[in-house]
């Protein structure tokens, strides 16, 4: 047994000044963004789909709508939708719980050279720095990562429970979980949406807790940067905090790996919002939305 020692008594890991370089970040958007994983104002094309990405995002789609009409056939000729309706739940509800873990695993451990992840690291990384940018990204360049390996993975999954003679519900549970963890970066961008410039209905499904809500989520972008991981609906969000649940995992790798969580370290300027930029994207917002 380990002895969990409360955080505060950990030292916080004091980063070098970040000052003196906010000046040469501010007349080097390009370089500066790349390094962080997030496009520059001055190159758009960084935030419009590829082909490639709508590709991954189709055949993504493809599988997931797969697995809901073998799901639906196998409950028609059963004769009953009660089970895939409640796997279908069970797996909204799990997916939420996924991706806080995983988001929380990318925001505090790695970096860019990571082998797997470091793309997502360096992307969410990124999303700190400049988190209004999500909001520009066509749907397919902010879907394809997640589409991809979902387009890989799920058919096999359904491939494996055919062969084993698994009901409707376990395909009903693969195709929503699949399709909510794909989707949970487009709720994401939602989350820093403009109200005005939402689609009709989802600033209610924000406020009735179907989908991360802005004010949930706006908290996950304020210090210590350490909470409201969870971005399909944020109803593990509430418990997972309160329970102090990632604190505990954060204290469990410490002990056994002596790795720090950013987390636990001051802020520094490579993974804290660059307020000069959210302040530009919101007047060009706002101005966009007044033309229109």
């Amino acid at each position: 047994m380990y002895v969990m020692t409360p955080r505060c008594q950990l030292p916080p890991l004091i980063r070098a000044p970040q000052q003196p370089c906010r000046a040469a970040a501010a007349t080097t958007t390009t370089t500066g963004t790349a390094a962080l994983g997030a496009p520059s104002r001055a190159d758009p094309d960084e935030l419009r789909s590829t082909w490639p990405q709508r590709a991954w995002t189709l055949a993504g789609s493809a599988a997931v709508i797969s697995s809901l009409s073998t799901s639906a056939s196998l409950a028609a000729d059963a004769g009953s939708f009660a089970e895939p309706l409640a796997a279908a739940l069970a797996a909204y509800a799990l997916a939420d719980l996924a991706t806080g873990v995983y988001h929380w695993f990318v925001d505090n451990y790695g970096d860019a050279s990571t082998p797997f992840f470091g793309k997502q690291i360096d992307a969410f990384q990124g999303h700190h720095r400049y988190p209004a940018t999500i909001t520009r990204r066509e749907p397919c360049n902010n879907l394809h990562a997640l589409a991809r390996a979902i387009a890989v993975a799920l058919p096999a999954v359904d491939a494996a429970a055919s062969a084993a003679g698994a009901p409707a519900a376990a395909h009903a549970f693969a195709g929503v979980f699949a399709a909510c963890v794909v989707l949970s970066q487009q709720f994401h961008s939602w989350a820093h949406e403009n109200p005005r410039r939402l689609p009709p209905g989802v600033e209610a499904l924000q406020a009735a807790g179907v989908l991360v809500s802005r004010a949930q989520h706006a908290a996950h972008h304020r210090a210590p940067y350490n909470n409201n991981y969870c971005i399909v609906s944020g109803m593990w969000n509430g418990l997972l905090d309160r329970h102090r649940v990632f604190e505990v995992l954060e204290m469990v790798v410490f002990f056994r790996t002596g790795v720090r969580p950013r987390s636990w370290d001051e802020p520094d300027a490579a993974w804290t919002e660059d307020t000069t930029v959210a302040v530009a994207v919101a007047v060009a917002a706002t101005a966009i939305a007044g033309n229109e």
